[in-house]
């Protein structure tokens, strides 16, 4: 993990693949939790290497490991889904099982043209939890099926039209594009943002009906957002034709 400014990145970096064993969950869970408080505007996960990741260590998926590897696995998924900060992943090459997760898990993602994203567990008799989460809310029924029953990969390009990601772009430009992406959104008021994703995520949820989300949507609005100094400076400096002096407050 790393700081730049107010854009933090989280880092996979176990060549060659960057296999996700338990102690890398924990690590992770870690990592995430301390940027989701600190003043970081917008969270970064990448991976080194020729991969992003190719899944959840399969060797921890044996009797004597499997019920600490759920928990870990849960828990960072929890913090993830928890965030409230923007997090980009920036995705190349083998994207699979967990890698996949991760990746379906962010709110941008960027993607490099050499990227193959599958879940391709049912083919070692298991299924991939975090999937059958997250892809039936991005995806529709048929599509997300097709990912946990069939298992097979698709390329940048096919993800890009169903899509789970934002962009694609050449390997050699990814960490450009997503360091502009996320720049952009640094420059952005930190509690904006936050709040943004937090009404975002109410028009996520499938299990309220619209008076409700529009409910909890007005509450947010009226008694968070427009008690923010930015929100007041924002709305003024379009008035007043100029750019806006966030203050992050």
């Amino acid at each position: 993990m790393e700081k730049r400014g107010q854009i933090a990145h989280v880092i996979l970096n176990r060549p060659p693949l960057n296999v996700i064993d338990i102690a890398t969950l924990n690590e992770l869970n870690d990592a995430f939790t301390t940027f989701r408080s600190d003043e970081s505007k917008v969270i970064v996960l990448r991976a080194n290497g020729k991969a992003f990741s190719a899944g959840v260590d399969i060797k921890d998926h044996t009797p004597d490991k499997v019920k600490t590897m759920m928990k870990a696995l849960e828990d960072v998924f929890n913090t993830l889904m928890e965030l409230e900060q923007p997090l980009i992943g920036a995705i190349h090459g083998a994207t699979l099982g967990g890698g996949m997760e991760f990746a379906t898990a962010c709110d941008l993602v960027i993607a490099a043209e050499n990227t193959q994203l599958g879940q391709p567990e049912i083919q070692v008799g298991v299924f991939p939890p975090i999937a059958c989460a997250l892809l039936p809310r991005l995806l529709s029924w048929p599509r997300a099926m097709e990912f946990v029953l069939l298992g097979e990969s698709i390329n940048a390009q096919q993800a890009l039209a169903l899509g789970l990601v934002n962009r694609v772009v050449p390997l050699e430009r990814l960490d450009q594009e997503t360091e502009a992406i996320a720049a952009k959104l640094a420059d952005m008021s930190g509690p904006v943002l936050k709040l943004t994703k937090r009404a975002a995520r109410i028009g996520l949820n499938s299990s309220t009906d619209f008076r409700q989300k529009m409910a909890e949507l007005n509450e947010i609005y009226l008694n968070q957002l427009m008690k923010l100094s930015d929100a007041q400076e924002g709305l003024q400096a379009f008035m007043e034709k100029r750019k806006a002096h966030w203050k992050d407050q």
